[in-house]
């Protein structure tokens, strides 16, 4: 018998040959650009989410408590990283990094009880039998993450639900740092903790609109995002156009806002488009300039039209677009699909794959990408091909990493592939850096990597 073989190669959905990687790289891959439980193009949520679990004990301790917290902290996911740390409580016993990983990521008091249900989901019981799945580990994670939490915010999130913030109080035995503190869980407790001063309370107790937004916005107690989520709602109240642009530019609160939340609120409201604009180019403007010469090249193919998830109208391809329109840098930016050509079970006319746009930053840079040619099959492979003729320093590939075709080395000195969706194969390894995910955070991943380099 012979033992010495090579395994079996392995694809893409689209067919083209994919890298073998090891169980932390997997992980990673599945994790950072996940939207917890929502279906992507090639895969459904529900298998993203069992390769997540099965990879827990195939990687290092120390390394899932980084990617949980890089997850939530740096990535601004939420409820993957929260899916990261009950599965390690579920398969590592008696390890302190599972109750480290639940402390970690457990940054918005709602998260309290998103955990413990998310793991009463992993261990297949419903939420009245939460106290019994919970293990010591979670437990003492929630105790140590519940007094992080101040009234407010407690009173905030205090929703009603099949799991509360009380039942998790009771479950997890949290100690109280200060008698403040205790008499704060004691009106958790007994339901008295003063109502918080939200737009939701507000608009529930039947303020009239436009007051309860003006005021929230004259005290700066909207949060940014509810902001940006509120905008129609707003205007058709009567709010202050020139207040709500106000606050739209001076990005309180944006730090955990992902860029292309700014493209879906513009969508939402067009007629706010250039406050939304100057927003998101003020974002531009927080990272450093990249020296040399870049190549963008975004992916453009049917598949990145899939949904971010069920309830957005926001795809991947919009991910992409806006990450390649905030980059700020000397740069190219070209676009790849096979919709110019004849493109079908592995036939090629040999018509050029990309199509160049001129390299708007903001709104107009995002329009550029999408409308650049039609939405068809995925050749990066050709389309590397045809951007390493090009004079450049550095290359970043913005795409699901799904292509049909071989994919050659980059010439460029550095090389970046950029996967924004979570598929379990994939082709940007070796002589690419690969990152996963689709925050603007990846920028500075890429400026401290070669600023350590030179």
């Amino acid at each position: 018998m012979k033992l010495n073989t090579r395994p079996a190669p392995i694809h893409s959905h689209e067919g083209g040959r994919a890298k073998r990687i090891n169980p932390e790289q997997q992980l990673r891959r599945s994790v950072m650009a996940c939207l917890l439980w929502e279906d992507e193009f090639y895969e459904d949520g529900d298998t993203i989410a069992r390769r997540i679990v099965n990879s827990i004990r195939n990687v290092d301790r120390d390394a899932l408590v980084t990617i949980a917290e890089y997850a939530r902290s740096e990535l601004n996911l939420r409820h993957v990283p929260l899916l990261i740390a009950s599965a390690m409580c579920q398969c590592l016993k008696h390890s302190h990094h599972a109750e480290d990983a639940v402390a970690g990521v457990i940054q918005r008091a709602d998260e309290l009880a998103e955990i413990v249900a998310i793991h009463c989901r992993l261990n297949g019981v419903g939420p009245d039998e939460a106290k019994k799945v919970l293990g010591g580990q979670m437990k003492r994670g929630l105790a140590r993450a519940f007094p992080r939490f101040d009234a407010y915010q407690l009173a905030k999130y205090n929703r009603p639900g099949a799991i509360t913030l009380r039942d998790v109080l009771f479950m997890c035995h949290a100690k109280p740092r200060n008698p403040e503190q205790d008499a704060t869980w004691k009106q958790l407790i007994d339901g008295s903790l003063q109502p918080p001063d939200t737009w939701e309370v507000a608009l529930s107790r039947g303020d009239d609109k436009k007051a309860a937004f003006t005021r929230l916005l004259t005290t700066g107690k909207l949060g940014y995002l509810a902001l940006l989520r509120n905008l129609r709602n707003m205007l058709e109240a009567g709010v202050d156009r020139d207040m709500i642009t106000d606050a739209i530019v001076a990005r309180k609160g944006a730090q955990r806002v992902l860029p292309f939340r700014y493209v879906a609120a513009a969508r939402a409201v067009p007629q706010l488009e250039p406050a939304l604009d100057n927003a998101l180019l003020a974002a531009v403007t927080e990272t450093k300039d990249l020296s040399g010469k870049t190549v963008v090249l975004v992916d453009v193919s049917g598949s990145m039209e899939a949904p971010l998830s069920a309830k957005s109208d926001m795809t991947r391809l919009d991910a992409a677009a806006t990450l390649a329109s905030v980059l700020n840098c000397d740069r190219r930016v070209f676009t790849f699909s096979a919709g110019n050509v004849r493109h079908c079970y592995g036939e090629w006319d040999g018509g050029k794959i990309t199509v160049e746009v001129p390299p708007r930053i903001g709104m107009a840079g995002i329009d550029a990408i999408a409308n650049s040619q039609f939405h068809g099959g995925t050749m990066l492979g050709q389309a590397v091909k045809e951007v390493n003729a090009i004079p450049h320093d550095r290359l970043i590939v913005i795409t699901d990493e799904q292509s049909s075709d071989p994919v050659p080395d980059p010439v460029a000195k550095h090389a970046y592939l950029i996967n924004v969706a979570s598929n379990q194969n994939g082709i940007g390894y070796g002589r690419w850096t690969h990152i996963d995910g689709f925050s603007e955070s990846i920028f500075r991943y890429i400026y401290a990597a070669e600023e350590v380099l030179s």
